[in-house]
This record gives structure tokens, sequence and C-alpha cells, in this order.
């Protein structure tokens, strides 16, 4: 059968992130330290290049393509268009950061596009194994972001853990799927899927495949109790590594999830649903209560994370069109919240000295009243106060669980939420209501820098005002 070129099309964003880092590659061999900029520029370029191809190309009816290995729909097209936007807003907020530590080399843009690439296409998997290509692209490249930075030892041990637990995660997942390739005699979504529904559960092998799914996805997401590696992760890494590891990869992670228990495993609903109630229970309670303790705001921001993905699970667990909309539109904004709060511990970092310390936030309103009222909005976002995203995205996820009389969960959620609310505006009081150390240098930021932190804050206020654009795309994706 001969190769249609016109199969390319739907592929062209990721076409892009694949030329621009090999791009950066080849030119970064030529460049002197003075000129590694261009590595920041071309990176810049090749990612609104992607984002507006993501546009020119999506739209329509949904189309399988390389013999039923990818799928250009409406889910891939917003996703897409997410992990894009936040990747950008990232490799923004670490230029600074990465230039005041003579850090700012080729390597860094290369392997964090070859993640970007493996999120695309975790994205617009049609089958097991595009999907399971995807994940390891980007696994292994963010197993080398976390060590990146040679002379730190908590960063080599930091990507040892992230290495070893990360494969484990891999393997229980691969395990899973060559159980239901065993039970189903496919690895596509839509042949797996109708085998599925027509042998229902009565195939043990599916039951277990499963189940190692939901252990696989639990770990790609830090759920608890795969969450072991997260916090540990977090504080070890290079900041800019943990934007980029906390943000875009759990739109990934989204996708992943959808992918493989919605387009496969629908059918089977009910005995998925059990799990990731106890996964979602779990992580909003754990996730909630230990980051009370924390006094390392990288770890807080870590166990916050285990909270939110608790909140996501309640949207996927619902089993409906619209509780799979709400969890898409929790995730998304969860990504542009996380990207948000890590950028702002860049701006506070400088050589020798990183913010990690939530002392370290002490009397930024003093320091720098717009990045204070950002840094803020974004928390009282996490928190789920009104009027922030952050609200909107709680309140809908809470709708969809309630929706299928699962009114006690809700109630869990609301419950861990409040308690949640305290450590977010601890972070909040530090910011406006004590004064910064003596010695605190000034702020390590650009004119760029300040433009992407704006957008990033006021979005998550516009959205909260106005969510109803967003909500629609998530809603269309799954129409």
């Amino acid at each position: 059968m001969p190769f249609d070129a016109a199969q390319l099309l739907p592929i062209l964003p990721e076409i892009t992130i694949l030329v621009t880092a090999s791009l950066v590659l080849l030119v970064d061999l030529y460049l002197d330290d003075q000129q590694k900029d261009l590595n920041h520029s071309l990176t810049l370029v090749g990612i609104l290049i992607a984002i507006a191809l993501t546009g020119a190309v999506g739209g329509g009816e949904a189309r399988v393509f390389f013999d039923g290995n990818l799928v250009r729909d409406a889910l891939s097209d917003l996703l897409k268009g997410s992990i894009l936007v936040v990747s950008l807003l990232a490799f923004v907020y670490a230029r600074p950061w990465l230039r005041d530590r003579g850090m700012l080399v080729g390597e860094f843009y290369v392997l964090g596009l070859f993640a970007v690439l493996g999120m695309l296409i975790m994205v617009s998997a049609n089958s097991f194994l595009t999907l399971y290509l995807g994940l390891e692209l980007q696994a292994l490249t963010l197993y080398a972001l976390v060590a990146f930075d040679r002379d730190s030892r908590k960063g080599a041990e930091a990507g040892m853990k992230y290495f070893v637990l990360g494969a484990l995660g891999s393997g229980m997942l691969l395990y899973g799927i060559s159980m239901i390739y065993g039970a189903t005699g496919s690895i596509e979504f839509g042949p797996v899927a109708a085998a599925v529904a027509e042998q229902e559960i009565s195939n043990k092998v599916l039951v277990f495949g499963i189940v190692f799914l939901v252990i696989g996805i639990g770990f790609k997401f830090g759920a608890v109790p795969f969450h072991m590696w997260v916090p540990d992760i977090y504080e070890g890494a290079p900041t800019p590594a943990v934007l980029i590891l906390g943000s875009a990869p759990k739109i990934a992670a989204f996708a992943l999830a959808i992918r493989m228990l919605v387009d496969g495993l629908e059918s089977l609903h009910t005995d998925w649903q059990g799990m990731l109630v106890i996964l979602a229970v779990l992580s909003m309670g754990l996730g909630n209560l230990v980051a009370i303790a924390q006094s390392n705001i990288k770890r807080m921001l870590a166990y916050s994370t285990i909270s939110h993905v608790g909140f996501i699970f309640l949207g996927l667990l619902s089993g409906s069109q619209q509780g799979y909309a709400s969890a898409m539109f929790y995730t998304i904004v969860y990504a542009v919240m996380s990207a948000g709060a890590f950028g702002i511990l860049l701006i506070l970092g400088r050589k020798g000295f990183d913010a990690e310390r939530l002392e370290d936030l002490k009397g930024l309103n003093d320091r720098d009243s717009w990045y204070a009222a950002m840094m803020a909005l974004i928390m009282f976002s996490m928190a789920g106060v009104p009027p922030t995203v952050g609200f909107m995205a709680k309140l809908l996820v809470l709708e969809s669980v309630i929706r299928i009389d699962m009114v006690w969960l809700a109630l869990v959620a609301v419950f861990f939420s409040i308690i949640g609310a305290f450590y977010y505006l601890r972070v909040v009081k530090f910011i406006y209501f004590d004064k910064p150390a003596e010695d605190a240098p000034a702020l390590l930021t650009t004119g760029g820098v300040r433009f992407a932190m704006s957008v990033n804050g006021l979005a998550l206020l516009v959205l909260g005002l106005f969510p109803a654009a967003l909500l629609s795309l998530c809603q269309a994706a799954f129409a």
C-alpha cells in the first residue's frame, strides 16, 4: 500500500517540535557561550509555529490515520494546544534562572522539546503501543532533566529515584497492556473496546489487565499510594525541571487515562470506577493533610499536586461526558496554575540560592507588588476561592460526582478542600503580612517573564469570571 503524504498533515505540530529539537541540537554545536540565547529563541519560535499549526489542522471530524495508530479529534486538538501553551510559559520562565547559573545550554531545550513531543504523541495515540511510545519518550527526557544540574547531589539522587520508580510504573502499565492484548487480540482502542463489550468481565485476564493499567495511571499521575516519588523529585530537581515536570505532563497523563479507560475500556466502567474512588479519596486526604506540615514550598506544592490529582480522578470516575469534560477543564487549569507557581519560585532564586522555603516568600509584596498579586491569584485559584478559575474547576468536578449519586464523595472532597485552603492562604500571609529579609536581593526577571506571568496570573481570573469558552471546548471534545 503506497504511503499517503496527506497523513502527515494532522501530525504537523509533532513534526514541528521534532524539527525544532533537532535544529537546536545542531545549532548549539556552533554557538559560543555569549550566543546561547539563540537556543531559547529557536525553541519559542518552534512552539509558536506548532501552536499555530495545531489550530490550522484541527477541527472537523475525527480522523484515524497511520494504520489506526494515531487519531486527530477534538480532544487531541485542545490537549495539544494546552500542552504547547503551558510549555511555552515554562521555557520563558526558565531562561533567566538558567542564564544566572551558567546553565543556559542547548541540552535543556532539546530535552524539554523531546518531552513535549512525547506528550503530543500520547495525546494523539489511538493504540496502546503508540501511547506507550509517547509515554516513554516523555519519561526518558524528564529523567535526564531532573538530574540536569551535574553539581547537585540532591538532583542526582532525585533523578535516580524518578528513574527507578518511573520504570516500575511503566512496567506495570506494560504488563496491563500485554494482558489486555492477550484477552482481546488487539492493541487498537476501537477493536479493544468492541472485544471488551462482547466479553464483559467474564475474562479474568481482562480484570488483572485493568488493575495494572490503573496502577500505571496512578504512578504517572502521582496518586496515593503511588505518590512516593513526587515530593522527593520536586524537592531535589532543579526548579526549571520541576516547572516542566509539574505542569504539562499532567495534561498528557490525563490523555493517557482517557485514551485507555474511556476509549478502550469504557464498557468496564463499573470495574475501574471503584479503584479510582479509592485513589481519589486517598490522594485528596493524604495530599492536603501532609502539605500542611511542609516548610519547603516545593514539597508543599508536590503534596498539593497529589490532592489535585484526587479531584481530577473525581471527574474521571463519574463515567459521564460531563464528568470527563470537567476533569479535562480541571487538568488544563491545574497545569496553568502549577506553571505560574514554579515560575514565581524561579524569579525569587539567584545564583547560589534557590527559593525553596516558605520564608523565602516573605514580604514579596514589598519587593514587587505585581508578582505578589500574581502569586496570590495562583494560590487563591489552587485553594478554589471564587472568582478564580480554581473554584469553577472544583465546582464542575463536584457536580459531576453528585449527578451519579455519590454525594458522600463530594462531601469528602469539600472537607479536604477546606483543609487545603489553609496552606495556600499561609503563602499569601507570608507575601503580604511579613517583612522581607534584610539581604533580600533584586528579583531575577525580564520583560518577557513579567509579560508571561501577567498573562498566566490574569488568565486564572478571566477564566474564573468567564469559564464558558474553555468549558465548551472541553465538552465538545466528548460530545
